[in-house]
């Protein structure tokens, strides 16, 4: 599962993560935020059809951890209940790897100048874009609110047997590549 920064790099990582991998043995789900429909519900329910069969495998670009983020930092979900999402993360978290779930957390970090240089490179792209919106704008101008929201989840939901990596994004290259060396560590050990 990939968390970090708007403009980190997740896109491309799990790109290059999938490359070699049996089309038909993955799926990349992109988590957005929630429709109408799935407000009306607990909002775990979208990610469990998500959660892969014995064998399989699902790469998240974006997660359950948007209730702890997103929804925290912008106040669309009462302090209460995101208190009460870390408990509900950790025991879904420990439910799957109880049953043989291999989970794999990745932080892509930037620096606040790096974020900045690419969204400025994804406006002057027309072909770019497009993946710059006014959210991701009101996103940076919170930094400081999500640079904390971020350490507390990480503070909170980091286990041993179920670790955070943090990955240094300001070079993209350098991310592939100690993402790419970290998944293959984790599935070394566990298969």
């Amino acid at each position: 599962m990939y968390e970090g920064w708007d403009a980190a790099g997740k896109g491309g990582n799990i790109k290059r993560v999938v490359k070699r991998l049996d089309p038909t043995g993955y799926k990349v789900v992109s988590i957005s935020a929630p429709t109408e429909d799935e407000q009306k519900y607990h909002y775990m329910r979208r990610f469990w059809r998500h959660i892969p069969l014995s064998g399989e495998v699902t790469i998240f670009d974006r997660s359950w951890y948007g209730r702890v983020l997103v929804e925290n930092v912008e106040r669309l979900t009462e302090p209460w209940k995101i208190e009460k999402a870390y408990d509900e993360i950790n025991i879904l978290e420990d439910f799957l790897i109880d049953n043989r779930c291999i989970l794999i957390k990745i932080f892509i970090n930037i620096s606040k100048d790096e974020q900045l240089k690419r969204f400025n490179k994804r406006m002057n792209n027309p072909f770019k874009a497009y993946k710059i919106t006014n959210e991701d704008w009101r996103n940076r101008a919170k930094w400081d609110k999500y640079k904390e929201a971020i350490s507390t989840c990480i503070a909170i939901t980091s286990k041993s047997h179920n670790p955070w990596i943090i990955i240094d994004g300001d070079s993209k290259y350098n991310a592939r590549i100690k993402c790419l060396e970290y998944i293959c560590k984790v599935l070394k050990k566990n298969l």
